[in-house]
């Protein structure tokens, strides 16, 4: 049986109906949730998208009228948020559909929250137990809908919010902002362009590698992630080169969805830098850390021996021309997949300055991702692996910041 013949529901722990086409059980989800009068949340750039206006449309013939809320940046920001419950409160909502990409469904989850709090959103930052601050009976039900394959966060329990004061993307969390159900329909994701394809398929690989690589013992985590990340070597290629390839958009649903089941167990260097640099330039979370994962990868070079030649053995790195087995055969074939998919090679290719090196780096060394780095690095290190992916230097030499 392929995956372009599946399709199924499953609870892990979150409950998932997936396949082609299961965007039209939506209506049936929100009623079982409660909703009589559900606000779909989604990113501006997808308002008047076939996708957006063929689901208000199988709502509204199932009698769910259904408005929406746009106003969400690629990266959102507490504005974003404050604005999504004023829409809510306003429109007597009862519900929330998470639509979209990583931006879409983070802001989403976090107007969820909010619309039932008493305290401002950054009481809730992913700190100590912050999250017992939360009304849990204030919470809107969501039912999430991804429309790409890359963040998981239709699965995962945090929402990435910028702070516009600071620059920095803050962690919102709480064990119940996890949507109830979700819908993965990988025909949503067939308009989805190469480039986008890409980026937010490395970032389904990031998430995994980075779990599979982060210190601690979690052997669930570590073979969800060695999964995720060998049906995206197996099937993201197809995708790219064939956006229609339901078999291959099927599996890139799903590995996206795997990486943030795995990084439960931690991510690492490539979020870490991710974080300050999405929140302070405003550039693609995916694409960001399609761009760092090798120059993290080298730094990391010392930890990580054991992890890649298990990861090359899962890849079948051998049977595909590649000499070395373990770390030197996994950074090749890295290098070799992002040119496969277009990916630059370099921060300054897609416009990210040198004017903050340092800067970056202490910002990034306070990123909870920091935490589960293989090998712990100081603010220098992050500066100095922050200049090399400026500058495409893959030499193990230490660069200068």
């Amino acid at each position: 049986m392929t995956l372009k013949t599946i399709t199924g529901s499953w609870n892990y722990p979150t409950r998932i109906l997936f396949g082609p086409g299961r965007i039209r059980e939506l209506p049936d989800a929100c009623k079982k949730l409660g909703m009589k009068r559900p606000l779909l949340i989604t990113d501006a750039g997808l308002k008047d998208n076939p996708i957006v206006l063929n689901t208000l449309r199988i709502n509204k013939d199932a009698g769910l009228e259904t408005a929406v809320f746009a106003n969400i940046k690629p990266n959102p920001t507490g504005k974003n948020i404050e604005d999504g419950v004023i829409a809510y409160k306003y429109g007597k909502h009862d519900g929330v559909i998470a639509f979209g990409g990583g931006s879409g469904l983070d802001a989403a989850k976090a107007i969820a929250l909010m619309v039932g709090q008493i305290r401002p959103l950054w009481d809730f930052v992913d700190e100590g137990d912050n999250y017992l601050r939360v009304i849990e009976s204030g919470m809107a039900p969501v039912v999430a809908v991804p429309t790409t394959a890359g963040t998981g966060s239709e699965v995962g329990r945090c929402s990435v919010v910028v702070n516009e004061d600071t620059h920095e993307k803050k962690l919102i969390f709480h064990p119940k902002i996890c949507p109830a159900l979700v819908i993965s329909d990988p025909e949503l994701t067939i308009g989805l362009p190469p480039h986008i394809t890409a980026a937010t398929g490395i970032d389904a690989f990031v998430h995994c590698f980075e779990a599979f690589c982060a210190p601690g013992f979690h052997p669930m985590a570590d073979g969800v992630a060695l999964e995720g990340m060998r049906l995206v070597a197996e099937y993201l290629p197809r995708a790219y080169k064939d956006g229609k390839d339901i078999e291959a958009r099927s599996a890139m649903m799903v590995a996206a969805t795997m990486g943030a089941m795995a990084f439960q167990k931690g991510l690492g260097g490539v979020h870490a830098l991710a974080h300050p640099l999405g929140g302070t330039y405003d550039k693609p979370h995916g694409l960001l850390n399609a761009v760092l994962l090798p120059y993290v990868v080298l730094r990391n070079r010392s930890a990580l021996a054991e992890k890649m030649d298990q990861l090359s053995r899962t890849l079948h790195l051998a049977g595909k021309g590649y000499n070395a087995a373990g770390f030197d055969a996994v950074l090749k074939w890295i290098l070799d997949f992002r040119k496969q998919l277009g990916i630059p090679n370099t921060l300054a290719e897609i416009g990210v300055p040198s004017d903050r090196i340092q800067e970056i780096g202490k910002m990034a060394l306070a990123d909870p991702s920091a935490g589960g780095n293989p090998i712990p690095l100081t603010a220098t290190d992050y500066a100095e692996v922050f200049s090399k992916a400026l500058k495409g230097d893959l030499s193990d030499k230490k660069a200068a910041a």
